[in-house]
């Protein structure tokens, strides 16, 4: 009935005239922070798609009219029973939209929702349908991990992509920052990291890094949008930047090459060195004090090149080391193999793994982030023949995006310590923005769906008829997309 993406959990039409969104539109807040925060979001999201300002003023100085927008915050927004903090509840009736949720993130998700539900009609008027939507998520987490070590995007690509992910309730960006090709992140205590090793990527190409001031501001602006930002620095492997800019961290003393190829696994910290637990507790210590969420991404995949005895004491220790600042530390699917992974986040990527350790470890009391290579690896080619993407985890399809079950993925784990769903995109393959939004779009989309709707409101059949009516505004935002097979993209 109405092309919204992610599908919400409860919507009806109503019988009163739609909203038309003019120049004389305003957007109506309370005197919050939260309310006046989501009014300038609100505003900057329409005002690109329909190419004029949107004045954003207090509710208390104005009686809504026809063509107003009001947000408010109400504890009793949602679906009746519903606790979850992102539940809002949106009614469009006699032309005036109200957005309500109990707190600013559910603002945030109500906002996206306006933006789904904004369409051009015929005559090129902008209108919002009579309806009454309730709605929360299906799960906690629902993200995308981007990387930034094999090819570099600057805070603008960032920026960018933060506000793709908010139109679709997405709620946290994670950022894979360090590899065997580029350190991307200035850290304080360990200058020649970005100085000696951020300047190449894949193939030789132009590396990059975000200073400081670039990640707080990331931070920041992903932060008024409802994104949280998850640092990641991967260890014990995947760490030739680290090898190439600090020689003492190599047991001969001398500094590894720049590598600039694709291969992993042939990396590794050494446990025995005094210098790695330095190196760890400086590094480590830095990213934590930057960074403003909960949670720091350890890494911890593919050390094909590290002793099991080394890799238990190398994680343990970054674990230990960002608990010490506040931090919950996050691994990939091998830091399930960790005691230290209690109390943590697990991430889920490649299914064939052997998964009985991830089941344990959610036993023990961590939680555990579905990212399976097969459904969610977005830098997968589409299909065979696709001029971007690996193909290492076959092709993923549009509808391999989407049609899947999260709670089947892991054979005995308890839907209980399901936190999340989250997409990645690896960048071998892609080093610019228009590369990197074909091979997000249309995909993430799926994903988001996939994330945030319960699954009896899930089908594909509805899922392509609605993300049809998606490509008009991600060319209005500059977003390249891929005509994905399946839907009838023409309709």
């Amino acid at each position: 009935m109405f092309s919204i993406v992610p599908q919400p959990l409860e919507v009806v039409a109503l019988e009163g005239g739609a909203l038309t969104l003019t120049s004389a539109t305003r957007i109506l807040t309370g005197q919050s922070p939260a309310e006046l925060e989501a009014g300038i979001v609100l505003a900057s999201v329409l005002g690109s798609v329909v190419d004029q300002a949107i004045a954003v003023v207090h509710e208390d100085d104005a009686e809504p009219q026809p063509g107003d927008i009001v947000l408010h915050l109400d504890e009793d927004s949602g679906p009746e029973g519903a606790t979850d903090e992102e539940r809002y509840s949106l009614d469009s009736n006699d032309g005036i939209v109200l957005v309500t949720a109990p707190t600013g993130l559910g603002m945030m998700r109500g906002i996206a929702t306006i933006g789904q539900v904004l369409h051009r009609t015929p005559a090129g008027e902008f209108k919002i349908p009579a309806m009454r939507i309730d709605d929360a998520p299906r799960f906690a987490w629902r993200g995308l991990s981007l990387d930034l070590a094999r090819h570099f995007f600057g805070l603008e690509d960032l920026k960018r992509v933060v506000s793709l992910m908010t139109r679709y309730k997405l709620n946290v960006l994670h950022v894979h920052l360090t590899d065997d090709q580029g350190w991307r992140l200035e850290l304080p205590s360990r200058p020649l990291l970005t100085e000696l090793s951020s300047g190449t990527s894949v193939g030789g190409g132009v590396g990059g890094f975000l200073t400081g001031e670039d990640f707080i501001a990331l931070q920041r602006y992903a932060q008024a949008r409802g994104i949280t930002v998850i640092p990641e620095i991967d260890l014990p492997g995947h760490t030739n930047a680290a090898l190439h800019a600090y020689p003492e961290l190599n047991p001969d003393g001398k500094a590894k090459e720049i590598y600039t190829g694709i291969e992993v696994g042939f990396s590794t910290l050494d446990a025995s060195l005094p210098a790695t637990e330095t190196f760890l507790r400086d590094v480590l210590g830095d990213l934590a004090r930057m960074t403003e969420g909960p949670y720091v991404h350890l890494g911890g995949d593919e050390a094909h090149g590290t002793e099991k005895a080394d890799y238990e004491a190398l994680v343990s220790l970054a674990a230990s080391i960002l608990r010490e600042h506040g931090k919950i530390p996050v691994g990939w699917q091998e830091f399930a193999s960790s005691p230290s992974s209690a109390g943590g986040v697990v991430q889920l990527w490649d299914p064939k793994l052997e998964l009985a350790p991830v089941v344990e470890a959610a036993r023990a009391g961590a939680q555990v982030l579905l990212s399976p290579a097969n459904r969610v690896y977005l830098d997968m080619k589409y299909h065979e023949g696709f001029p971007l993407g690996l193909e290492w985890a076959g092709y993923v399809s549009l509808r391999d995006s989407y049609d899947w079950e999260p709670l089947e993925t892991v054979p005995g784990l308890e839907p209980g310590s399901v936190v999340g769903v989250e997409a990645a995109v690896w960048t071998e393959t892609l080093s610019t923005f228009e590369e990197l939004s074909t091979m997000l779009l249309p995909r993430l989309v799926a994903v988001a769906e996939v994330a945030w709707s319960a699954p009896e409101r899930r089908d594909w059949d509805s899922f392509a008829r609605r993300v049809t009516d998606q490509p008009w505004r991600w060319e209005r935002l500059g977003h390249p997309w891929h005509r994905a097979e399946g839907v009838d993209w023409e309709v």
